[in-house]
């Protein structure tokens, strides 16, 4: 183990900057707020309730439209229609790429705080695998990371770990990145003790949800599912638009839901016995970078759950009774730890 590296990285990770340090940075400014995303998306909300709760104005163009082309076109007619000179800070929320490329002749001489959360250039070549590493493609989505992020003041990252990548692939400045955790939305999900439906009330239950992404792992949690089928009082359910993306786990030990809005996701969550946060991927090098949102709703409503061992998860959750910790890629340590917990619950039931 390379520790010089290791120390010179911990160093290096110190310089970047808190969310303490941007709430500062925004304090009584005039803010406006750009983003290509619907504005109720979780990362998006708690910036935009960050900038009103912080700045002396806010003026906010992201659209609800269900289709992402009409949300850019408007977001571009509302820009362009807008006078910048009335605003001294610029936060550009999601996919930034998008819009800073095409409107820098507008936004230069304002401070620009680009939410960073997405690298167009590793999402499309290493988490979705649809461009070759060498193609021009994917060197030309690679140029328009570094261009986004030479464009702006300051740079806001999920995790530490995300924001090192930014450094060593794509030359943004360590000391302007501000590294911002997500936050779950606390009005719908919050510590509450729910029944579990009849169908459920005699088994331990293992909730999943999320957008079945090659990131999260989900072939992981498969392949646990199908290990576990002789395990008759363990029941998994799986929240998320799996289709034809990967091989479903087709046993009677498990419940697959498409979608739910997410007042009804918070009481799946709140009468489940435990989550599985993820992710779980050790073919997708992002999964060790970030991570995942479902993790936040899960700590905020108080539920125990199992995460993959990242240095990302390992920012902010330490390993104790509700937070367990597995081997990315390894569906054994999952059904393990899955085992582990049943049987506790078991041996509670019987006391």
């Amino acid at each position: 183990m390379n520790w010089k590296r290791i120390k010179q990285n911990q160093r290096e990770l110190s310089t970047m900057k808190n969310e303490a340090r941007l709430r500062e940075n925004i304090k009584g400014k005039r803010i406006l707020y750009l983003a290509t995303k619907n504005s109720d998306y979780i990362r998006v909300s708690q910036e935009i309730d960050m900038a009103k709760e912080l700045g002396k104005s806010v003026e906010v163009i992201a659209f609800p439209d269900k289709k992402y082309l009409t949300r850019i076109l408007k977001v571009y007619a509302k820009l362009l229609a807008t006078d910048i000179k009335q605003y001294d800070v610029v936060i550009v929320g999601f996919m930034a790429q998008m819009i800073l490329p095409v409107f820098m002749w507008k936004l230069r001489k304002k401070v620009i705080i680009t939410d960073f959360f997405i690298s167009i250039y590793d999402t499309l070549v290493f988490d979705r695998k649809k461009l070759k590493e060498n193609s021009l493609p994917a060197k030309v989505c690679k140029w328009i990371d570094k261009l986004t992020i030479k464009e702006s003041t300051y740079l806001v990252s999920d995790t530490k770990t995300h924001g090192q990548y930014f450094v060593e692939e794509l030359g943004a400045k360590i000391d302007k990145i501000y590294v911002c955790y997500l936050k779950a939305d606390k009005k719908i999900y919050y510590p509450r003790v729910l029944e579990k439906p009849e169908q459920y009330r005699d088994q331990y239950l293992v909730l999943y949800f999320g957008s079945i992404l090659p990131v999260q792992g989900v072939d992981i949690v498969m392949e646990t599912i199908k290990s576990m089928e002789n395990v008759k009082d363990v029941h998994f359910i799986i929240i998320g638009p799996i289709g034809e993306k990967i091989e479903k786990a087709n046993t009677d030990n498990v419940t697959y839901i498409n979608w739910l809005p997410q007042e009804k996701l918070a009481e799946y969550i709140a009468f489940s016995d435990l989550c599985l946060a993820g992710h779980f991927s050790n073919t997708v090098n992002k999964a060790r970078r970030t991570i995942p949102g479902k993790a936040y709703i899960y700590q905020a409503m108080g539920k125990k759950m199992i995460l993959g061992d990242s240095p990302a998860n390992r920012e902010l959750f330490r390993e104790d009774k509700d937070f367990l910790f597995v081997s990315l890629g390894c569906s054994q340590e999952l059904r393990k730890g899955i085992l582990v917990e049943a049987s506790r619950w078991r041996n509670d039931k019987n006391e």
